[in-house]
């Protein structure tokens, strides 16, 4: 699927996707997921109609990280991590010139708008994180809750599965998301990050390992001075992948040196809450944003 609006930026090498569109206040949608993953081949596109929904009131740029959608993989080994995809997006929105931004990121993407707002404050006006426990202490519930994904995985069949084992309705799991995913994974490039990532042992040896000493040391940031600026979280009531009390503990972070730290829970919503609670999830960005 290609988006009729999408534009391509060269970011130190690396070409990257992404959409600007609207006008007003600047809102940067970061998705989910990481390259190479074998469940979902998660870019932009997830984000769906929250692009339209966003323009009608302010600027929203949506990017595609590093080594997914159609970003172009990392240059170097060394660079199948999480702080490359933080260094990423930081230098992505450094050549589009965005600064006091309000970021919003989803699961993965949680964690990058926070990492973002923590290291580089100049660039957040405000930080909001959405359905994540990659942001949260401890760890998610995925390896269970796809334990039984169908074979061979990155199919129509097996994404539109993930896509809907995450949701509480699977009607919300449309043919075009699907469609657009599976082009993705259909790439040489994504077929080389996935070989990277699980044959190479990425994953295991650079991957995971460092985002657990990132998220540790972000964690020691804002227990030490705080998020500095407004942050909402916004979390889906029925997300299988995510407690409430890891949740809960991550407010407690947030809230103990920023008051202006807020928590909506959607109710009947899964892990794409933006999606099933659309005018809903529309409703409180706007407001939060309108008072950051």
């Amino acid at each position: 699927m290609v988006l009729k609006d999408e534009k391509f930026i060269d970011v130190e090498g690396i070409r990257t996707r992404y959409v600007d569109r609207g006008t007003g206040e600047t809102v940067v949608l970061i998705h989910g997921g990481n390259f190479g993953s074998t469940g979902s081949a998660d870019a932009l596109d997830d984000w769906g109609h929250t692009i339209d929904d966003i323009a009608k009131w302010a600027r929203v740029v949506a990017i595609d990280k590093l080594g997914q959608g159609y970003t172009e993989n990392p240059k170097t080994d060394d660079d199948y991590t999480m702080g490359a995809v933080v260094n990423h997006i930081h230098n992505t929105l450094k050549t589009l010139g965005i600064e006091n931004a309000h970021l919003v990121g989803h699961s993965r993407g949680g964690y990058l708008t926070c990492r973002l707002t923590v290291d580089y404050p100049e660039i957040s006006k405000s930080c909001i994180i959405v359905s994540s426990n990659t942001c949260a202490p401890g760890t998610g519930a995925n390896e269970k809750v796809f334990a039984n994904k169908p074979i061979p995985p990155l199919t129509a069949e097996s994404q539109r599965w993930v896509l809907e084992r995450y949701s509480y309705d699977p009607k919300c799991v449309s043919d075009d998301w699907v469609n657009a995913l599976v082009a993705i994974a259909q790439q040489n490039s994504y077929a080389q990050a996935v070989y990277k990532m699980n044959e190479e042992g990425f994953l295991w040896t650079k991957f995971l390992p460092g985002l657990l000493t990132d998220k540790e040391e972000m964690f020691q940031k804002i227990r030490g001075r705080g998020l500095q600026r407004p942050v909402l979280q916004i979390w889906g009531h029925n997300d299988p992948t995510v407690s409430h009390a890891q949740a809960l503990e991550l407010y407690e972070i947030l809230a103990e040196k920023e008051s202006r730290a807020r928590w909506h829970i959607f109710n009947e919503a899964g892990h794409f809450c933006f999606r099933e609670q659309r005018q809903r999830f529309d409703a409180v960005l706007r407001s939060f944003i309108a008072n950051a």
